[in-house]
């Protein structure tokens, strides 16, 4: 039999429709173990491809007949063998194109809404890493919030859809994964936004992002509302869209809250994640749909592939904003931090333009799951 390549939009539609998929991972256990392709209705077998270097024979009664099979590595290569492996004995399969590398980098637009005078607020799931990013339309304008260093992807989605990009902010100085907001602003000609606080080591101009700050988007007016919530960082800036988003960086999440240590300050950040969380966010109106900068795990998506909730709704479920006393609240967060993302400290400083990576060292820094919230 023939093998096919399933590429990552595939992949990502079988995650969004719940699909079956039964993945053979042939990457070492350890990488396995730290990160791979999840889905609801996904099944996995993990055997590092050294171990099939003389055959599949013994692993062919673990994959099933009756459901698809993807062969999945880390850049394709051992992925393509294996899978041809599997075809000459007669098994129907796949092999993830681009391997994980591609699956790490791949962005899915979702239309997350209407906006109330006319324009549509995306949503870009990078649903490998656990990052989300936006984009905000009126009127032939958009702006753009968060983005990720695969910088080619919102041009080409702004052009598709007739908008010029005029605003780019970040929430924060991003530690987990490499921003392109910079370069997009660049590129469009457009403004870049950043919070002062987070950027006093940068190397570049931007335009400060402070509280209280309105940008309009479009003639009809989109108003993005700067809102100061530090905790993540000390800069950390929400954002209330049109009255009715709340961008809310990685401060608060559908399933838990943001880490405060990834500058080395997590004793000195808490309280001000807590007054964040548990006052500035408490003013805010129940009705404001929370949009976060990333996802922890698959269940956070909804039935179109979205990530959002209701602030009201996050604060009846959401296990870290029900902690009412402070000191129990400190000790939960400085005591179950996960590891560092990978390679955050050469992140930060390529985000500051202290240093600046090729391509390749940027997919490198990148590698791995999301680690932005608390556990």
């Amino acid at each position: 039999m023939a093998i096919t390549r399933m590429n990552s939009a595939e992949v990502t539609k079988k995650v969004f429709n719940k699909e079956q998929l039964f993945i053979l991972d042939v990457r070492n256990e350890n990488d396995f173990q730290d990160w791979k392709i999840e889905g609801e209705n996904f099944e996995y077998l993990n055997i590092p491809y050294f171990e099939l270097l003389d055959g599949v024979e013994g692993i062919l009664d673990k994959i099933p007949t009756e459901k698809p099979v993807l062969v999945v590595c880390a850049k394709e290569g051992s992925s393509i063998m294996v899978a041809e492996m599997l075809s000459d004995a007669g098994m129907a399969v796949s092999y993830l194109e681009g391997g994980m590398k591609a699956w790490s980098e791949h962005l899915e637009p979702v239309k997350i809404g209407d906006l109330k005078d006319g324009g549509e607020i995306y949503q870009f799931v990078r649903i490998g890493k656990g990052c989300l990013s936006y984009m905000v339309v009126s009127n032939g304008e958009a702006a753009i919030i968060d983005a990720t260093r695969m910088t080619h992807l919102y041009l080409e989605f702004a052009e598709s859809i007739g908008a010029k990009i005029n605003h780019v902010f970040d929430t924060h100085l991003h530690a987990d994964h490499i921003s392109g907001g910079r370069k997009i602003a660049e590129k469009a000609g457009a403004t870049y936004w950043l919070p002062p606080k987070d950027a006093t080591e940068v190397t570049f101009a931007y335009e400060p992002l402070v509280d209280g700050k309105d940008v309009e988007i479009g003639k009809v007016n989109i108003n993005i509302h700067a809102l100061y919530t530090p905790g993540h960082t000390i800069g950390s800036t929400s954002f209330i869209v049109d009255g009715t988003y709340l961008l809310s960086g990685d401060i608060l999440f559908i399933d838990s809250i943001g880490r405060p240590d990834l500058a080395g300050l997590a004793q000195d950040w808490v309280g001000d994640l807590r007054e964040s969380l548990y006052k500035r966010y408490k003013d805010l109106s129940e009705d404001l749909i929370v949009l976060p900068a990333h996802f922890m795990i698959i269940d956070e998506l909804n039935e179109d592939g979205s990530v959002s909730e209701k602030l009201g709704a996050l604060y009846r479920k959401n296990h870290g904003l029900k902690i009412e006393d402070e000191n129990e609240f400190r000790k939960m967060v400085t005591e179950n931090l996960p590891p560092q993302p990978n390679a955050y400290q050469e992140i930060r400083e390529t985000n500051m333009g202290k240093i600046n990576p090729d391509d390749e060292k940027q997919r490198e820094m990148e590698i791995g799951p999301n680690r932005c919230a608390v556990r």
